[in-house]
């Protein structure tokens, strides 16, 4: 026999002891309700919420500035200290005073202020997207939520990538330094059109979808790679989804909007760029890891690439002698995309809503770390989170190129009651399985929901009830996604769907079905799947 070419390496990342810590400790376990009846109340579902003292009001230190109306809205709710550049051992004495803290990325939120904030502080909000700043596992460890803003500066980096767009197409930078300089060089700034060219849109989230809406404006056709987009939300504003290779093979433009992860890191390479029509022009807005910057000097240099535009880069700010930001066919910009009046309110405005939110004990839909589960249950369930996660990475990653994930239905099979087993933590886990890896995005028990809503895609369970003894929580549980092409033919089941199914043997996890063949093979490392003839 031989093996056919459909042979696929699948790579599902383990589930180490961080992800399972980030599951815990944020949150305050309130008491169950006494009179429930007494074989219910080992497994009755706690109630979670922050505590905040009914005293008197609590107390947000804001430690950068914020817009107007985002500090209005904390004042209407607390006592706000607004105490800008503090240094770490500042912070570190205010801290123990306040129950809340808003930073934006000028301030780290180490280990050493979650220790010295004595148990008080509860809810640290970062006023945008990245949470580098903040020590997540310590803020875990210390039972306080982190949440962030990431939606209200999507307008503002959209206009910058299509301002980044017309002012490479036109020479605009360069042609503006040039006549300060005392020179008048008409011919050597001669631009390119938009009208009928192709852009190539990179990642077809909030950014990308709003980049794409103006780029039509401008008369350009526009295709778009993303594997999770759903084909139809594309089609609705006149967007083809295409294949990677496609998309980077057909391009006169391209722009970047897609996350950093170890998938996308580098993913513009000197491979990749060798695909590319000659004299593509590119825009990233993004981030800067998501292209080789040496390979993209190579590739100006040859006359792949005919112009770049970068508002990002590997290391910011860039080295002064850097041959990237120094070339003459860059246009440049200091990390701008958010950088607008408008954006940054909204921005305030968002984080505050966060902040008042988690102090009420409302569960955020933009937390970045998760609420606390109870170490029974933690404990019993640990082998099948790991299954649950595996399962959705493998899911995803059969998924063929432009095939937008919409259905996804997962299935436990289980000799436990349905009151007697809760599956929100691995409906959590699927879900974070089947967006992290192409997403930026933190995936927990508060937000996976949300996240998997925000991105148009329906999960829905379903409990298959066993004869026998419920020692173990789970027989199997089940993923399955419909509406999809496969990488791997043989992962189509008879119904049409991508199905992948595991057990947990002797406490480690395995996987047992590939589409409607059965196969025993432990979830770790890197899986080979091959198609015998």
């Amino acid at each position: 026999m031989a093996v056919s070419s459909s042979s696929l390496i699948l790579s599902p990342p383990s589930l180490t002891k961080s992800h399972l810590s980030s599951l815990s400790l944020s949150w305050k376990q309130l008491p169950q309700n006494l009179s429930l009846p007494r074989h219910h109340r080992r497994r009755a579902p706690p109630i979670f919420a922050v505590v905040v003292s009914m005293n008197s009001k609590p107390t947000i230190l804001v430690a950068e500035k914020l817009g107007d109306a985002g500090l209005d809205l904390l004042k209407s709710f607390a006592n706000v200290d607004c105490s800008y550049n503090l240094s770490p051992e500042e912070l570190c004495t205010k801290i123990s005073l306040c129950d809340a803290l808003i930073v934006r990325s000028g301030t780290k939120v180490s280990r050493e202020v979650f220790e010295s904030s004595g148990g008080r502080l509860k809810v640290v909000g970062r006023a945008g997207v990245g949470i580098d700043n903040v020590d997540l596992a310590a803020a875990t460890e210390h039972g306080c939520l982190v949440v962030n803003a990431p939606t209200a500066n999507t307008v503002a980096a959209a206009e910058h990538g299509i301002a980044l767009l017309t002012a490479m197409a036109r020479n605009v930078a360069q042609a503006d330094a040039s006549i300060k300089a005392g020179k008048w060089q008409r011919n050597k700034y001669v631009g390119v059109s938009l009208v009928g060219k192709t852009l190539a849109v990179m990642g077809f989230g909030k950014v990308g979808t709003e980049v794409a809406r103006r780029a039509k404006g401008l008369g350009m056709n526009i295709i778009a790679h993303d594997p999770y987009a759903p084909a139809d939300r594309a089609h609705a504003i006149g967007v083809d989804l295409v294949s990677f290779d496609e998309a980077i093979a057909t391009a006169d433009f391209i722009t970047l909007h897609m996350p950093l992860t170890p998938a996308t890191s580098k993913i513009l390479n000197d491979e990749n760029f060798a695909k590319m029509k000659k004299g593509v022009r590119i825009v990233n807005v993004a981030r800067g890891g998501v292209i080789d910057e040496d390979a993209l000097v190579r590739a100006l240099d040859a006359g792949i690439v005919a112009q770049a535009a970068l508002d990002v880069f590997t290391v910011e700010p860039p080295p002064k002698d850097s041959k990237l930001v120094n070339h003459e066919n860059v246009t440049v910009t200091p990390h701008l995309g958010a950088s607008t009046t408008e954006a940054q309110e909204g921005v305030a405005i968002e984080i505050a809503e966060a902040v008042v939110g988690a102090l009420r004990g409302e569960l955020a839909a933009t937390a970045v770390n998760a609420p606390m589960v109870p170490s029974e249950v933690l404990i019993e369930l640990k082998p099948y989170v790991t299954l649950a996660e595996k399962l959705g990475r493998l899911a995803v990653q059969l998924v063929a190129g432009g095939s937008g994930v919409k259905t996804v239905k997962v299935t436990y099979t289980s000799a436990r009651a349905p009151d007697d087993l809760d599956t929100r933590l691995l409906r959590a886990m699927v879900t974070k399985g089947l967006i992290e890896p192409i997403s930026s995005v933190f995936v927990n028990l508060v937000n996976a929901d949300f996240t998997a809503k925000q991105r148009g895609i329906r999960i829905s369970e379903e409990r298959v009830i066993l004869d026998g003894s419920p020692q173990k929580p789970l027989e199997a549980i089940r993923v399955q996604i419909a509406n999809v092409e496969s990488r791997f033919a043989s992962a189509i089941s008879e119904l049409g769907e991508i199905k992948v199914e595991g057990q947990v043997k002797d406490g480690i996890p395995r996987l047992t079905k590939v589409g409607d063949f059965g196969v025993d093979v432990s979830l770790e490392g890197n899986i080979i799947l091959c198609r015998y003839t």
